[in-house]
């Protein structure tokens, strides 16, 4: 299957934005929500959630939905392992150089483990504790695990009623569903970890946005998919609505808060619940990219390189991301008054040069596995002109029509 490249430089785009976001510096508070009211998060988590339902549910018109199946199951597994290696880091290698150099940050990301840590690390396996910054995998995974069935149902059913189910369960995790469905599963299993340490991102709302995005993926796979188009109301609704929002973060005076000290109105723009109307914004936000963005990308003078190799890697370099804010909040800290602009500068160079180093020996590896897999036997042999042995005869593709069910 051909990459598409724009989407490889969308998703290095987020992973740009997210390190600098997270990094600590003098640009984080500007960069962050560059867009409105919506952060990087979203766009990365749309992006990965349009590229699974592309590529899985091909596999599965083409495959079979066992074989899809397993697909997921062996990309849950990976970030899984990927989980449980940074937490190791986490509460060996980072907590013991926080202790040492006493940053604050650094005690309070891992306070529940220094308080509990035989609880912490049996939970924080079972994906229940979740310190800061260790919260999207998890999440990653669930959505991973669930998205089989929900995509097998959908080939032979539609996409109707995964998104309505999802929707609902959207918008009753609005009310607090999730927090109350923790304390009552919690309290009858016996589990300690307090609900605030199972991290920021609810769970029940972020997987709408994660089947919306796999919907529209595996909708690229119809036999008479048709490209995103919208009528003109809808776009020019959507450009006001996304230009409205942008100024309004940007050039108002409450900055990434808009409406300022008042906590309820906020919660309409939530982050972590993904307010009602951070999705108005992301939506609007959606339209404007999709009708304009492949035009602009196409016009550039050059082919954004950099940001297309982030891409294609985007699970590793999400994680290299990830050690490297590790590592700046141990040995930096956060709001270090000490810093300078230049200082900044070097450290952001520094931690991107890193990034793309990381991307460039994941597309060396990926290059050189294509190459060992094509020149793997299974030539016509000399003598017999007639496939090898070491390469069995393809199976006639599986078409939609006759694909295995669940």
């Amino acid at each position: 299957m051909k990459r598409l490249w724009e989407l490889d430089v969308a998703r290095g785009l987020m992973l740009v934005l997210m390190t600098i976001t997270h990094v600590p510096s003098r640009f984080t508070d500007p960069v962050g929500q560059p867009f409105g009211f919506v952060s990087a998060a979203e766009g990365f988590v749309l992006l990965s959630a349009f590229v699974s339902g592309l590529v899985y549910s091909r596999i599965g018109y083409a495959q079979g939905v066992d074989v899809m199946r397993r697909a997921f199951w062996r990309r849950a597994l990976k970030i899984y392992l990927i989980q449980a290696a940074l937490l190791l880091f986490v509460f060996t290698v980072i907590t013991a150089v926080g202790l040492r150099v006493d940053h604050t940050e650094i005690k309070e990301m891992v306070r529940y483990y220094l308080a509990h840590p035989h609880d912490a690390l049996t939970y924080s396996l079972l994906l229940v504790y979740q310190p800061a910054f260790l919260d999207i995998l998890p999440m990653y995974i669930l959505f991973m695990l669930m998205s089989p069935w929900v995509i097998a149902f959908a080939m032979r059913h539609g996409w109707q009623w995964p998104i309505a189910v999802s929707a609902t369960l959207w918008a009753v995790a609005q009310f607090g569903s999730t927090q109350w469905l923790y304390a009552v599963v919690s309290s009858r299993l016996h589990v300690p970890v307090p609900y605030d340490e199972t991290g920021s991102f609810d769970t029940f709302t972020w997987q709408f946005l994660w089947f919306v995005g796999m919907w529209m993926g595996a909708s690229r796979n119809a036999p008479d998919a048709q490209p995103f188009t919208f009528p003109r109301w809808l776009l020019g609704g959507a450009i006001v609505v996304a230009g409205f929002c942008l100024g309004w973060r940007h050039f108002g005076p409450t900055g990434q808060a808009p409406f300022g000290d008042d906590a309820g109105l906020n919660l309409l723009f939530d982050k972590w619940h993904l307010g009602p109307l951070r999705l108005v914004n992301l939506a609007a936000l959606c339209i404007v990219a999709i009708r304009f963005g492949p035009p602009l990308l196409n016009r550039l003078p050059w082919r954004p390189r950099v940001l297309e190799a982030m891409g294609s890697a985007s699970l590793p370099v999400f994680c290299a991301h990830l050690v490297a804010v590790f590592l700046v909040l141990s040995f930096v800290g956060r709001n270090n008054p000490a810093t300078s602009w230049a200082s900044d500068v070097l450290l952001l160079a520094v931690v991107f040069c890193g990034l793309y180093a990381v991307a460039w020996w994941v597309q060396r590896r990926e290059e050189k596995e294509k190459s060992e897999k094509n020149d793997r036997p299974g030539r016509l042999t000399p003598r017999t002109g007639t496939p090898s042995a070491a390469a069995p005869a393809p199976a006639p593709p599986v078409t939609a029509g006759s694909t295995r069910r669940a």
